[in-house]
């Protein structure tokens, strides 16, 4: 697809997110399950809870847009960080080290998230389209608490990790 408008760019990147989401969706009960750490596996999962609102809110941007499929787009950015993500869990044998690479991991998805969800909700913003960055701005705003809980936690598994 051609990209010749804001609009277009937004909808592009929408797109991009919605399928990030639901890779995420996939991803988070594989780690909590791997997860040593029970504050961690509970992290991951109400981080799961989280994201299936996070996708609902995009299903209501998705719902006003006309002719636009939301799932029309692979996020390759989070398929190859979920990837690596994947590759550290199964070579990090030690519990304590798997969960330090986890956090590893979800914090790069956390950065890539923050990043697209401040852009589109700044695209939003210029579109006139208010409720629509409203929306936006609430998930990024969970996407930064996610990120400061995750390194909250990476302090003690970190210590933990360094002592296998």
């Amino acid at each position: 697809m051609k990209i010749e408008s804001l609009e277009q760019l937004f909808v592009n990147e929408l797109q991009d997110l919605y399928d990030a989401e639901n890779r995420i969706l996939k991803a988070l009960p594989k780690m909590a399950e791997q997860a040593q750490s029970a504050e961690l596996k509970s992290a991951f999962q109400e981080h799961e809870r989280q994201t299936q609102q996070q996708v609902r809110r995009l299903d209501q941007i998705f719902d006003q847009l006309r002719d636009v499929d939301r799932k029309g787009k692979t996020c390759k950015g989070i398929q190859g960080i979920l990837d690596e993500g994947e590759k550290l869990m199964k070579d990090a044998k030690d519990p304590d080290v798997r969960d330090a690479a986890m956090i590893a991991a979800a914090q790069r998805v956390e950065h890539y998230e923050m990043a697209a969800y401040g852009t589109v909700r700044t695209y939003a913003t210029l579109l006139g389209q208010r409720d629509w960055a409203q929306l936006l701005q609430q998930t990024l705003d969970e996407e930064k608490i996610t990120d400061q809980k995750l390194t909250a936690l990476s302090e003690d598994i970190n210590v933990e990790a360094r002592a296998a």
